[in-house]
């Protein structure tokens, strides 16, 4: 693989202080039954080929390969400490699944080549101006009928696990109208919002939307 371009992103846990402590905290605020959610709203068949975008530590991909060991699992991100814990805990899970480093807004696949995306907790992560970006690059990737699963901080909050992680965040999380505005502007056919929760994230929202 070439060698990626120097670039500035935000790690999984907001600061690599924090990287070692992220999957516990993750699990003491109900991170477990947030991604659960995430993969009922999915359904998933056998055979399928799912991408976790900014897949951080691992867990959205290792979690979705034991519940469904037939799908082929990929993870994405740009932070080599957080794949290297990623790997890791993929091998003691005695899964088989692959992690690649890179950026969301570039992603290193052909077109059409996934029947999922997963984006969990990674959007507010983005500088605004690299959203659009991001959507469109996933809707690339996409086959046509596929669809982005998507579960983020809602417009209006944060709580105190990323207000602790992050500080102050770089850039408010969109609301419903402009997050479903977006889906729509990436070129995605059919977008809605599935659900609402309060967590202690803060208030995070559902979405879907269809290639």
């Amino acid at each position: 693989m070439a060698a990626m371009p120097q670039r500035t992103y935000a790690p999984a846990a907001g600061r690599d202080l924090f990287l070692r402590f992220y999957d516990p905290l993750t699990r003491l605020f109900g991170g477990r039954k947030i991604l659960l959610a995430l993969l009922e709203q999915a359904a998933l068949q056998p055979g399928l080929r799912v991408l976790d975008v900014g897949c951080g530590t691992g867990t959205v991909v290792v979690l979705t390969k034991q519940v469904h060991p037939t799908i082929e699992l990929i993870g994405l991100d740009p932070d080599p400490k957080a794949l290297a814990i990623a790997t890791a805990k993929a091998a003691r899970a005695g899964v088989a699944v692959r992690f690649d480093r890179g950026f969301a807004d570039q992603l290193p696949y052909e077109d059409g080549s996934f029947d999922r995306v997963f984006s969990s907790l990674m959007f507010h992560h983005l500088r605004r101006d690299d959203r659009p970006k991001v959507l469109a690059e996933i809707h690339r990737v996409l086959k046509p009928g596929g669809s982005l699963e998507f579960v983020d901080i809602a417009g209006g909050g944060h709580g105190f696990l990323l207000r602790l992680l992050h500080g102050r965040p770089a850039a408010q999380p969109p609301g419903e109208d402009r997050m479903l505005a977006r889906f729509r502007e990436a070129g995605f056919a059919d977008a809605r919002k599935v659900a609402d929760r309060q967590t202690g994230f803060g208030p995070i929202a559902y979405y879907q939307a269809r290639r």
